[in-house]
């Protein structure tokens, strides 16, 4: 292979290759559960649910400090997690589906 051929294939990889910085946070709410049960991300992260379910789901944190509307099926909701801790929530609609976003 030329070197100028090689310069830009390697130029082309650099380009397509991560930049260390994590995708996105995600939970999905499928099956009346919240996935993963446990979320760890780092201070200053924006985590997004997402409704795979059939059935209408909120996003409440136990103490209250952040709440959904309901999610209809494939409806996102997005939360910024400005400070260290461990984070409680629960779906206001069904109290038996709960999950915890630990930030770091």
């Amino acid at each position: 292979m030329s070197r100028a051929l090689f310069a830009l294939t390697l130029a082309g990889a650099l380009a397509l290759a991560p930049t260390g910085h994590a995708a996105t946070p995600e939970v999905q709410i499928k099956a009346f559960h919240f996935m993963p049960a446990t979320l760890t991300v780092p201070v200053g992260a924006t985590v997004t649910w997402t409704n795979g379910d059939d059935e209408t789901h909120t996003v409440t944190a136990t103490d209250r400090a952040y709440t959904s509307s309901g999610l209809e099926h494939a409806e996102r909701y997005a939360h910024r997690f400005t400070a260290r801790g461990t984070y409680t929530y629960f779906c206001a609609l069904h109290p038996h589906m709960t999950a915890t976003v630990v930030v770091r």
